[in-house]
């Protein structure tokens, strides 16, 4: 295999600015970074920068930029389409730059780009504090803040990008920025929904909260009750006060048939919460029970398991509905009923609260009104992608005539052109505004934005994975990270 010139140049310019074993070509430290939560991404980067600070960062960005090599940046590693690496490019490995310190007087954390949601909350443990993070430990928590971040707080706190107070990041022409509501406002605008796809964010900075009280659990029914479980579940989630949060998801149990699932979160007083879950408990007749008092570490280790990197090939679709109307209970059951793989789910994250209180203007995502958000994820070990990806197609499809317009954008593949269109409301020409002024040449790629009126959709970083393995023997939670972090996977 012949190296480009390009790449022998920029690793050569690296090399001789960088730590010694910063830059890899080959070896165990390149493969660890290609090796990422979807194993249908077989991409291979010309090289890979394990950056160990800012400065690390700033070289590898002028480098990609000065060579012309296609530039992404790898974290957690959970975006389903894989976009933390790039074929034939130069992938940034922030997973040195994990640090988190906590100012418990203020109420911040800030947060290396490279920390994953299990990382920060370790750190806030011992404080008492908590963070509004996604539902998977191991996810980056940069990429999920970037483009959203649905998780179990974000009823009585919003969206972990609603936490966000400020950031240092990357620029496309190496300059390092510090953003915040005071210096950079627009910049800090358009990355609280806008993805990685303005600089590397480096290090942020996020609001912490106290915990009343942590009441959390599972409660799981049987399949032939779904139905009318996720019926009776309906009002109760519209009507749902900010201290409540409830996670469904459409699954295959341990014995492989079909089950549903409420993960369920109170953050108030213990005493209230249990009326509200005693309630839940009664909407059918569980097969299973586990609720008690927890700590935010232990909420996020119920679903460790979704986070652990195994030789399983994903691909994922979105939608976004306002209820749970007998159509949309329909096309779900439908959906799980047909799926092609008992490895594949849904999951609905409830979107409620101070969440759907935030100004729709205030940020740059699209979606303010009180939603579920879909996560359709089909899942197999190795075999036809195709089979599977018709399945989460046509789950999608059967979603649509109830889904709101958009989807939400750390989920969306390059492909789902119209979804992509819609996904950030009000604010499409606003944020393509701030994508030509801060990076008018396209060096960051990451979430899909809508296109402009003078170009088209591509090119594609890593398409949706299921093809790219498909033609190229290669490679799509956690986002292309070229200017945040790869992670999304789950909100």
């Amino acid at each position: 295999m012949t190296t480009a010139p390009e790449t022998i140049a920029a690793a050569q310019e690296l090399n001789a600015q960088l730590a010694p074993g910063t830059v890899a070509v080959s070896g165990p430290a390149y493969e660890a970074t290609r090796r990422i939560w979807n194993a249908a991404a077989r991409t291979r980067p010309a090289l890979v920068v394990h950056a160990h600070s800012r400065e690390d960062v700033r070289a590898a960005v002028v480098a990609a930029r000065r060579h012309g090599l296609p530039f992404s940046v790898r974290a957690g590693g959970h975006d389903i389409p894989g976009r933390s690496l790039r074929q034939d490019g130069l992938v940034t490995d922030l997973t040195h730059m994990r640090q988190v310190a906590v100012d418990p007087t203020a109420r911040v954390a800030t947060v290396g780009g490279g920390a994953t949601a299990a990382d920060l909350v370790r750190a806030l443990a011992p404080h008492g504090l908590a963070a509004v993070t996604g539902t998977v430990g191991s996810v980056g928590m940069t990429g999920l803040t970037l483009g959203g971040g649905y998780g179990p707080l974000t009823g009585r706190y919003g969206l972990a990008l609603d936490n966000l107070l400020g950031a240092d990041l990357v620029l496309a022409d190496g300059r390092v920025v510090t953003v915040d509501n005071e210096h950079e406002p627009e910049l800090f605008w358009a990355l609280r929904g806008g993805g990685g796809n303005f600089g590397v964010v480096t290090s942020m900075r996020v609001r912490l909260h106290t915990l009343r009280g942590l009441l959390a659990g599972r409660i799981v029914y049987p399949w032939p009750h779904a139905g009318t479980v996720l019926a009776r579940l309906a009002p109760i989630l519209a009507a749902a006060p900010d201290s409540l949060s409830v996670h469904t998801g459409l699954l295959t149990g341990t014995d492989g048939a079909p089950v549903l699932v409420l993960t369920v979160a109170w953050n108030g007083d213990p005493a209230a919460g249990e009326a509200h879950i005693d309630r839940l408990q009664r909407l059918g007749t569980p097969i299973l029970t586990q609720m008690g008092l927890t700590s935010a570490e232990e909420l996020l280790n119920l679903n460790a398991a979704q986070g652990e990197v195994t030789e399983r090939h994903y691909t994922a679709r979105t939608r976004s509905v306002a209820a749970l109307t007998p159509d949309v209970i329909g096309a779900l059951l439908e959906g799980i009923g047909s799926a092609t793989s008992p490895l594949s789910g849904i999951l609905l994250h409830h979107f409620h609260g101070a969440a759907a209180r935030v100004a729709v203007e205030s940020t740059a995502f699209g979606t303010r009104r009180q939603h579920l958000m879909a996560e359709i994820v089909a899942a197999w070990e190795p075999s036809d992608a195709h089979l599977h990806q018709a399945w989460a197609d046509s789950v999608a499809d059967m979603l649509a005539a109830n889904a709101l317009p958009g989807g939400y954008p750390n989920m969306l593949g390059v492909r789902q052109h119209a979804e992509i269109a819609d996904a950030y409301g009000p604010h499409t020409a606003r944020l393509l505004a701030a994508k030509a002024r801060f990076d008018p040449d396209g060096n960051f790629t990451a979430t899909p934005l809508p296109p402009s009126p003078a170009t088209e959709f591509g090119p594609e970083a890593n398409p949706d994975v299921h093809r790219n393995a498909v033609s190229h023997g290669s490679p799509t939670h956690d986002k292309t990270k070229a200017a945040s972090t790869a992670d999304g996977r789950e909100s």
